[in-house]
């Protein structure tokens, strides 16, 4: 057994690939306040506003740092469907990205509520949501990705969905929050090992 160094502005983490290759049985949609907007084409800083909401607490920052025509790439392909998922007040409180891109598949690309929400057993209803527009005609294979910086739980949460580890990854990338990308309080869960920089700010 050996233990590799990572270095203090760096991060690490255990990527673990999960996929269904079996469309589930129709069961009936868990009720919720919440229902799914489809965003089609949607706004850039929309987009990414909700991104850093959402999983500013878990160091999601992909997004957040790639250039706007990669984005809007992304955004405006027609294989890409975006959903926020909004209360009863019309507020965003959650996200879905499927991605169909690649022939036969669906990636659950991001899902995700807003951490206020977490525990509340809303995530149910946002999986079988997710599956339902999933599993469209074509589709032999829907698959997720979580890692050890996500929810403690995510990785249990997915497999009680149905889905099945096949496969682990380790990945390293530099802590967005020393860069400031993410503000230095964000996910105080995870020991930020490096000074910030100078553009690195306090969340409100």
């Amino acid at each position: 057994m050996a233990l590799t160094a990572v270095a203090p502005d760096q991060l690490a983490t255990i990527v673990t690939t999960l996929e269904i290759r079996t469309r589930p049985p129709l069961r009936p949609m868990p009720a919720s306040p919440f229902r799914l907007v489809r965003w089609a084409r949607p706004d850039t800083e929309r987009y990414r506003a909700l991104f850093r909401r959402i999983g500013a607490r878990w160091l999601w920052f992909s997004r957040l740092v790639m250039p706007d025509a990669a984005l809007r790439a992304i955004l405006d392909d027609p294989g890409i469907a975006v959903f926020a998922a909004v209360d009863r007040a019309g507020i965003e409180i959650g996200m879905l990205e499927l991605d169909a891109r690649t022939a036969g598949t669906c990636e659950l690309s991001y899902v995700g509520l807003i951490p206020e929400l977490a525990g509340k057993g809303h995530g149910d209803w946002l999986m079988a949501e997710a599956l339902a527009r999933a599993w469209t005609k074509g589709i032999t294979r829907v698959w997720v990705h979580t890692c050890t910086l996500d929810h403690p739980a995510a990785l249990g949460f997915y497999r009680r969905h149905g889905f099945i580890p096949v496969a682990r990854t380790v990945e390293t990338f530099a802590d967005p929050r020393v860069s400031g990308i993410l503000p230095a309080d964000a996910a105080p869960q995870i020991p930020m090992l490096a000074q910030p920089s100078r553009s690195s700010t306090t969340a409100t």
